[in-house]
């Protein structure tokens, strides 16, 4: 019997969030036909002995080190065999139903490609997660002079979409990753994440390639999924450094060179901008002079994207 939907689920040193989203997945499947991947990438806190002694039935990948969000989420769907794949980051928790109905909505929906549900606060308000496509006029607001001036402008609003309360059901740009389900079939047709974009922002070019190839993502209203947000990727030293990295390797794909040179001014303001803020809490001196030149050796690998 074909499996109806795959869950990838991809971990690095997150074995108790991973046991809970496991737990989770087992309560929520709803009688579907359903199989659970999980990639792990190098853990060193036992995430991948775990699953292998308290979930047999999952089909594991044990990596040797991390090689990042895309290529180990590329990694979980070539492993799997469903005709639905469900994206689900091992910091949440699926509430019976959820499952259901997202596959319900593609099913009675043949021109909708991909599907995501509310993500909730452990108090079960709604978590802010879905925005729209960025644009090069985006990129001169969004962590620059503009945006500490007026952190209510226009464009920025528009970009967090600031303009929806996240309840009800509506097409949208840019779901989050952390539940992402789509077609099979249109993983054939757009292709696999693009794994230059090795920790961020490759949710937000698939959305955008999916969408290119003519079909709709839709945010679903369904009994949600419980997120510790940054639970996953606040564990990563180089967070903010591979965050400007994969930000300007995406608007170079996208905005050729207009967008690599915008989005590389920001970074050295950034990193200027850091410096200036060290000398606040750090006398002058080695300490801060190695710190700065942390900062300054960061900048200069992005700026070499």
């Amino acid at each position: 019997m074909s499996v109806e939907l795959s869950v990838v689920v991809l971990s690095w040193n997150t074995r108790e969030l991973l046991r809970e989203c496991l737990d989770g997945l087992r309560d929520a499947m709803d009688g579907l036909s359903v199989e659970v991947v999980v990639i792990d990438n190098g853990s060193e806190d036992g995430s991948a002995d775990m699953v292998a002694e308290s979930y047999p039935e999952v089909i594991l990948e044990r990596n040797p080190d991390n090689r990042g969000y895309a290529i180990g989420v590329n990694q979980g769907i070539r492993l799997s065999t469903g005709e639905k794949i469900c994206l689900l980051g091992s910091d949440t928790r699926m509430r019976a139903g959820t499952l259901r109905t997202l596959c319900q909505f593609l099913d009675a929906h043949p021109g909708v490609g991909a599907v995501a549900p509310p993500l909730l606060n452990d108090d079960g308000t709604y978590q802010s997660a879905c925005m729209r496509f960025p644009t090069l006029k985006t990129a001169l607001w969004w962590d620059t002079p503009l945006e500490h001036f007026w952190p209510e402008s226009r464009e920025l609003r528009r970009y967090k979409m600031e303009d929806w309360d996240h309840t009800g059901s509506r097409d949208v740009d840019q779901p989050p990753g952390t539940c992402f389900m789509v077609l099979r079939a249109v993983v054939e047709d757009v292709g696999f994440m693009d794994e230059r974009l090795w920790l961020f922002f490759n949710d937000v070019d698939w959305s955008m390639r999916i969408r290119q190839a003519g079909y709709a993502i839709w945010y679903v209203e369904a009994p949600g999924v419980y997120h510790k947000e940054g639970g996953s990727t606040r564990k990563y030293t180089d967070f903010a450094a591979e965050w400007h990295r994969n930000r300007v390797s995406f608007y170079k794909k996208h905005f050729n060179l207009l967008g690599s040179l915008l989005t590389k001014a920001v970074v050295i303001y950034v990193a200027l901008r850091q410096c200036v803020r060290i000398k606040r809490h750090v006398p002058f001196g080695k300490e801060y002079k190695d710190h700065c030149r942390m900062v300054l050796g960061q900048m200069w690998r992005v700026l070499h994207v």
